[in-house]
């Protein structure tokens, strides 16, 4: 049985204890320390704890505890809450992170990341009830209750701009309340009376985009004016400001840029799977692993979230989603050909269940990264079932996803696309069943050394660099 208190409690142990840690957050799979010791890190014991699946950036401050969806959420909610009833914790907050990274970049597009993260249980929600009433409303069946579930299923979507303005402001150390209000602006419908530059506004027009912009706006003369203005003053001009300069700025601005800029992403995805399908198939699909280690996959957040709010499904995802799946085929390629190797075997019989539900952090850092070749011969089957999706779009039959998040077998109750789920369905399934056989292949023929014939491989200490060939 599940003991999150007592994972949380033996995390923060092994982390130095509650004083040596500085910040706390998460993502959909990773719990996210910032750490004022890192020589404190116990890395082996925490690698070793029952419900971890692997551990990242050890022996630097930004540590990444891999728990999984789930059990993510609630152990950092334990942990936060054994912080702030330990004595001399270090405040932990869901908020910006007050260490200073080292790449620029880095720091923006975690920052972003953490705008859109939150939302992510909610997108698969109602992710997952639209495609329920679409299979309903196609069949015929329960049209009294097919209404009902369509009001559900989209007004998350319709409001969707509020709360990325309310989360903006919250992670950059605005009110969040009033970042909502101004995003609030883009989808009122009573801008489609307000006419700049000859032009008429469209409710909704800059999407999650205009509402990121414009909190940030929000967020930024707010802090100007709370620096300016006496405390009587401050509070009943301080939120009056903010809200009529960044509101007027994003009528007269940011909602036309925005649009422009999310037409342009919606334009250039269908343009790339409709023009280069199986190229772009096999580029995304075999760069997507090297992405995530990276951590420049939270780049692709906004990207998905414009490309459902405007089509309905983001058409990037399943492509993606065959890195996970070349890296599940690499990982079996593994277990078969080091036969002896009982500890690594054990590794990848409990961490392949997480891997077929999109979640490759295990294997990835468990596995195939420390082998070296592996990595890359994953890579190789996430190309092969990218570039197998794509040329079903360069046909003409687009897959996408509803939400994001999930990936994997996970993906499939979210899988729709231009000729309906049923198509999408089958489509994905074919470039999972790809990826996991080129996976498989590549790494059973080029992912060891010469020499490898006895069913083992060097120790890890000895073993190539991540990535090498």
């Amino acid at each position: 049985m599940r003991n999150d208190t007592a994972t949380a409690s033996a995390v923060l142990a092994l982390t130095g204890g509650p004083a040596n840690v500085r910040h706390v957050t998460h993502c959909l799979t990773r719990l996210r320390l910032t750490v004022a010791d890192p020589a404190a890190v116990d890395e082996e014991a925490l690698r070793a704890l029952p419900g971890v699946l692997g551990v990242i950036g050890a022996g630097t401050p930004s540590l990444q505890v891999v728990l999984g969806p789930g059990v993510v959420d609630t152990v950092t909610a334990e942990v936060e809450r054994q912080l702030a009833a330990g004595a001399g914790a270090v405040e932990a907050s869901k908020g910006s992170d007050p260490t200073p990274q080292k790449g620029v970049l880095a720091a923006a597009l975690r920052r972003i990341a953490n705008v859109f993260v939150p939302l992510i249980p909610a997108l698969i929600g109602c992710g997952i009830l639209a495609g329920v009433n679409g299979l309903l409303t196609n069949a015929g069946w329960l049209p009294g209750l097919t209404p009902a579930l369509a009001a559900i299923a989209s007004g998350f979507m319709a409001l969707i701009a509020v709360f990325v303005g309310y989360q903006t402001a919250k992670e950059f150390g605005g009110t969040p309340i009033l970042g909502g209000a101004v995003a609030a602006v883009i989808v009122y419908p009573g801008v489609a009376k307000v006419t700049a530059f000859g032009v008429h506004l469209s409710p909704g027009q800059g999407g999650v985009l205009g509402a990121l912009a414009a909190a940030l706006l929000a967020t930024r003369i707010e802090k100007w004016c709370r620096g300016r203005l006496p405390g009587a003053l401050d509070v009943l001009f301080t939120p009056t400001v903010t809200v009529l300069v960044a509101g007027l700025a994003t009528l007269y601005g940011l909602m036309y840029a925005a649009g422009a800029v999310a037409t342009a992403i919606g334009t250039g995805a269908n343009w790339l799977l409709t023009t280069t399908g199986p190229f772009a198939g096999l580029i995304l699909g075999g760069l997507f692993l090297p992405l995530v280690m990276l951590g420049l996959h939270q780049a692709l957040i906004p990207i998905h979230t414009t490309l459902i709010e405007q089509q309905g499904y983001t058409v990037l995802l399943p492509l993606l989603a065959m890195a996970g799946a070349g890296q599940v085929g690499g990982a079996l390629a593994v277990y078969v050909r080091l036969r002896h190797d009982t500890t690594l075997r054990t590794t990848i019989r409990s961490a392949l269940p997480a891997g077929l539900l999109g979640v490759g952090e295990p294997l990835i850092y468990g596995v195939s990264l420390p082998l070296g070749r592996p990595f890359v011969t994953a890579c190789v089957g996430g190309a092969a079932g990218g570039g197998f999706v794509g040329f079903f779009a360069l046909l003409g039959e687009k897959v996408g996803a509803t939400a994001i998040g999930p990936s994997g077998w996970a993906l499939f109750p979210l899988l729709t696309g231009n000729q309906g789920p049923a198509p999408a369905i089958a489509i994905y399934a074919g470039g999972l069943l790809t990826a996991y056989a080129t996976g498989f292949a590549a790494t059973l023929a080029f992912g060891f050394p010469r020499g490898t014939t006895r069913g083992t491989v060097p120790p890890v200490t000895d073993r190539a660099p991540a990535g090498s060939a």
